[in-house]
């Protein structure tokens, strides 16, 4: 186990970091530099790299309140990223490695906000089963909204009338580089009446991204005779679409434009992925499901995916010397 040695990352492991990412088999843009780093005034990195001699072979990206880690509070998912041809026995290893290493520094917990399977390019659960053998618990379950697109689905009469709806209104679909209008006149005023909050991305920062990721981070208005009436943010993976962002206008239920979105998402956008993330639709971490929003999701062909929030002990560490007999 001596063989493995973790440094904190910095600015001088950019590069180093973010080829690793690009070869992870657990990982996605979130993941890159330029992502983590635009809140990176409120988060204080703890991002770890593990190297088997000069080889990096496992990353954590991670930031540290007190005395908890966690990968990460800024990302939607985190966890620790590994290479394809990484097994389970030098995993083991790294892991104990990893809850050592924080455990000598003062650390007296790591949260792992897991990254959902669809995410991932080969199957990637050896720290759920590691984290059971350290004795940490499961602490929070989001139930995540996914189309199989590789599937048969099937829209519900209710969704193919609204769209038919919004054909009928002939609705326009745009794709937009400028996302202030959508974010100034839709989304902030909905967020802030309906749920008295914000958007966690700013207008400025979205645009940050969007400029540094233009292929991942994409944005479609709809318009009904050149007036917004809905818009999202998607994010785009190498498997995966997902709507980061989604809002409509008063008139939304009239005109079927979120619908008549939603249709063109899924079947232009997203053609040639694998799936169709809608995020989940939950209340109080995660106890609670609104009814109305995940029945809207299902009525798309959605079913449930599982995120879990892990916590382990990192004085634990000693109870991964006996897993291999």
């Amino acid at each position: 186990m001596d063989k493995y040695t973790i440094k904190k990352y910095e600015k001088t492991y950019f590069k180093i970091w973010n080829d690793f990412i690009a070869q992870a088999k657990n990982a996605t843009f979130l993941f890159h530099r330029d992502f983590m780093e635009y809140h990176k005034d409120r988060f204080e990195d703890y991002s770890l790299m593990v190297f088997e001699g000069e080889n990096l072979v496992a990353v954590l990206p991670a930031n540290v309140v007190g005395k908890t880690v966690y990968s990460h509070q800024g990302l939607t998912y985190g966890g620790l990223v590994l290479l394809p041809k990484s097994k389970l026995y030098n995993t083991i290893f790294v892991f104990k490695t990893i809850l050592e290493y924080l455990n000598k520094n003062n650390v007296s917990k790591l949260v792992l906000k897991q990254i959902p399977s669809i995410y991932c390019d080969y199957l990637s659960d050896e720290i759920n089963y590691l984290t059971y053998i350290a004795k940490g618990k499961t602490i929070m379950k989001h139930n995540v909204s996914v189309i199989s697109l590789e599937k048969n689905f099937v829209f519900s009469k209710s969704r193919r009338e609204c769209i038919n709806r919004g054909k009928k209104q002939n609705l326009i679909i745009k794709e937009e580089s400028n996302m202030g209008t959508f974010w100034n006149e839709l989304l902030i005023p909905n967020l802030r009446d309906k749920y008295k909050s914000k958007p966690v991305h700013s207008l400025e920062e979205i645009q940050f991204l969007r400029s540094k990721f233009p292929d991942n981070i994409r944005h479609f208005n709809v318009y009904n005779n050149d007036k917004l009436v809905a818009g999202t943010t998607l994010f785009i993976t190498q498997k995966v679409v997902k709507p980061q962002y989604i809002s409509g206008s008063e008139e939304n239920n009239f005109l079927g434009s979120i619908d008549f979105l939603y249709d063109y998402l899924i079947k232009v956008i997203a053609q040639g992925k694998v799936f169709f993330d809608f995020g989940p639709s939950h209340e109080n971490n995660g106890l609670e499901i609104v009814e109305n929003i995940n029945f809207w999701k299902e009525s798309f062909g959605a079913h449930s995916l599982v995120q879990d929030f892990l916590e382990v002990e990192t004085l634990n560490h000693y109870l991964l010397d006996t897993v291999l007999i």
